[in-house]
């Protein structure tokens, strides 16, 4: 075993670690699924948001310019929760349901400097104390941590050991956070349905404010530290005096849960959003008097003001970003008169989003994937190309399942998920064994002469997303014990006739059902840096296999090979006819015509070994000069198997039991 391998394995009480990568363009200029933040760089004219497809983007929004996307911050692996910029626009802070939080560099770098992994769920909520540059993050591990953002730019990949303060004693997930501007003050807001207000000096809970019945998922504190504006899923937005530590107004202008709150500089007026779809404008000293801004397509999550209040930029569950014009504060309609009617019929500049992909069926070749996305779109896919090989547009998707129906069986070697609007790919050993799929090389579309030849469809497709860290090992470790040259160019021709992964394609190592270890792109798997945490981080169970060689076990089928009653062949045992059946045991991927060489050689000896009796000269006559599938007829439960039909297939589609498989044949006259 190489010294690589000994130390993967050296990690006991380790989880079980998966492979995934995403199907997806080089370039993905716009969001996929919803947006659940926004940053607005007013002096850059940028703005940053955050989607549920793990991208960042910023947009050209300058005044008198047509809003245009400028480029991409990747390297998150799940939804991007919230963001916020830092030191003067020069960073920006993200939080992501891949428990991590990350501090990207914006004016030269725009690439990520730091990950955070102190968070043990995700991490839903950031908050921004400019005077002081700190920035806290909360989320479902129900626990506060603090964050010195100068301290956080002086982090490097060898040197990322950091130290924080934490404000424990949450009971319940943490949803919203706001700090003032100096950092004295600190609210969260929970599923506990009451706002917590902390002291950051002495990381201690000063007092907690009573009045929600529901989720408090948004807030925004005034700069001083005296008063903040919480909105929930009670469908209420309410007021607070932290000095008197009470409730001092609470507005019901929505009728379902409020989301997203944004307040004038000098608290004098609110903007809200939410479930309902609705954004009003409303006067706090004067609660009558409300303007309805706007009605969008999606339940609004997340607002941001321009400096002059003259437009808003508002995120919702779908992928496009609207900006609406806002009124003056000092117009507000009175409530009983024209707040029925918006303000904007039309958005001032949208953000074009892209449709998510919302449906998905994995053909019976388990490497087809037909897709729908919510424009009901319907495409094709390729798993071993990583790649779309078709739009077929807006069809009716179960009927391009049946007309693409075949009868095959292939195991599952794979799990799909679609929580970022993508098609997400995962190979491992939990669900479905990433080495359970074992087939022919026609079928996996390679062009060799030995028939015989079979491929396993999760070796090749790990060998192809890892073959320049494979290549760099190779290189620096030597070939593994009893490789030669010779035929690992032999494996890589193969690879990639089966599989052929586009560079851009984004390579993940995590825990099932838990954080990510590394992301990277498979154009990259062979960069020194990446190299040395690949090493650490590959599970063992892929190891052994594309590295060490062992060979993926093909699963077993057993079955009873029985005569019909009306063949002139006998089943015998020591010379003598006997009624019983012999129970044999092939790989599942074994074809029907394999199965009839077999007959056709027990049959053909002369040493009264065979376990079938020949009753009849015709058999001895019809076994000269035909190929076993033109001298035998093989069916299961009545059917006539084809030659090329395997016996997973037999079992799945014909056998349709748990049973031991039970064919027959005879021979044909």
């Amino acid at each position: 075993m190489s010294t690589l391998h000994k130390n993967c394995l050296a990690q006991p009480g380790r989880k079980k670690v998966q492979v995934s990568f995403v199907i997806r363009d080089e370039e993905e200029r716009r969001h996929r699924a919803g947006v659940n933040s926004l940053q607005l760089d007013s002096k850059q004219g940028i703005l940053y948001s955050a989607g549920r497809d793990g991208i960042i983007r910023q947009w050209d929004v300058r005044d008198n310019v047509e809003a245009t996307y400028l480029r991409s911050l990747e390297h998150h692996t799940d939804w991007v929760n919230d963001i916020v910029l830092c030191c003067g626009g020069h960073y920006l802070i993200s939080a992501s349901s891949d428990t991590t939080v990350k501090l990207w560099g914006l004016r030269k770098e725009n690439t990520c400097l730091s990950t955070l992994r102190t968070h043990k769920d995700y991490v839903r909520a950031l908050a921004y104390a400019r005077d002081k540059e700190v920035v806290a993050s909360a989320g479902l591990d129900k626990t506060i941590f603090m964050w010195d953002v100068h301290m956080l730019t002086t982090l490097t990949t060898t040197n990322n050991t950091v130290t924080t303060a934490s404000l424990p004693g949450s009971k319940n997930s943490i949803y919203s956070l706001a700090m003032n501007n100096s950092g004295t003050v600190l609210i969260s807001g929970s599923t506990e349905k009451v706002l917590r207000v902390w002291d950051t000096r002495t990381s201690d809970c000063m007092m907690k404010l009573i009045g929600h019945t529901d989720n408090v998922k948004a807030l925004v504190v005034n700069r001083d530290g005296t008063q903040c504006l919480s909105g929930s899923s009670d469908g209420t937005i309410k007021l607070w005096s932290l000095g008197q530590q009470q409730c001092i107004q609470t507005l019901r202008i929505h009728k379902e849960g409020v989301w997203a709150l944004a307040a004038t500089e000098n608290f004098s007026h609110v903007v809200s959003g939410g479930r309902d779809k609705k954004i009003y404008m409303t006067d706090l000293k004067n609660p009558n008097r409300v303007q309805l801004i706007c009605n969008e397509l999606a339940p609004v999550v997340k607002m941001v003001t321009t400096p002059d209040m003259s437009a808003i930029w508002v995120a919702t569950s779908e992928s496009s970003i609207n900006c609406w014009k806002l009124r003056k504060s000092d117009e507000s309609a009175d409530l009983e008169g024209e707040s029925s009617v918006p303000f904007n019929q039309e958005p001032f500049q949208t953000l074009q989003g892209a449709a998510a992909i919302r449906k998905y069926h994995v053909l019976n070749d388990k490497r087809t994937i037909l897709t729908q996305d919510t424009e009901k779109n319907v495409s094709v896919y390729d798993v071993l190309k990583a790649s779309k090989l078709q739009d077929l547009g807006q069809i009716d998707f179960d009927e391009e399942i049946k007309k693409r129906h075949r009868i095959i069986f292939i195991p599952n070697w794979f799990n799909v998920d679609l929580k970022t609007g993508m098609l997400t790919i995962h190979l491992g050993q939990d669900e479905n064994d990433c080495f359970a799929a074992w087939v022919s090389a026609k079928e996996a579309g390679i062009n060799v002469t030995d028939d015989n030849l079979r491929v396993n469809y999760g070796n090749r497709m790990l060998r192809s997303l890892l073959e320049n860290w494979l290549n760099r090992i190779q290189t620096d470790h030597g070939s593994p014990e009893g490789i030669q040259s010779t035929e690992l160019n032999a494996q890589t021709k193969l690879d990639s006739q089966c599989c052929k992964i586009p560079r851009h394609t984004p390579l993940m190592i995590s825990e099932v059902g838990g954080r990510c270890l590394y992301r990277m792109l498979v154009s990259q798997a062979g960069d020194e840096n990446d190299v040395s945490i690949l090493n650490e981080t590959i599970p063992p169970w892929v190891m052994n296999v594309i590295v060490e060689k062992s060979i993926p076990k093909a699963l077993k089928i057993s079955f009873y090979l029985v005569p019909l009653s009306n063949t002139c062949i006998r089943p015998v045992k020591n010379g003598t006819l006997r009624p019983s059946r012999d129970r044999l045991v092939a790989n599942d991927f074994i074809q029907v015509q394999k199965i009839a060489e077999y007959i056709h050689e027990k049959l053909s000896e002369n040493d009264g070994s065979s376990p079938y009796n020949k009753t009849s000269d015709c058999i001895s006559n019809h076994l000269q000069g035909n190929t076993p599938e033109k001298n035998f007829e093989l069916s299961c439960n009545d059917q006539i198997l084809s030659p090329t039909m395997d016996l997973r297939t037999v079992k799945h589609f014909i056998w349709k039991s748990s049973a031991d498989l039970t064919i027959y044949f005879k021979a044909k006259h």
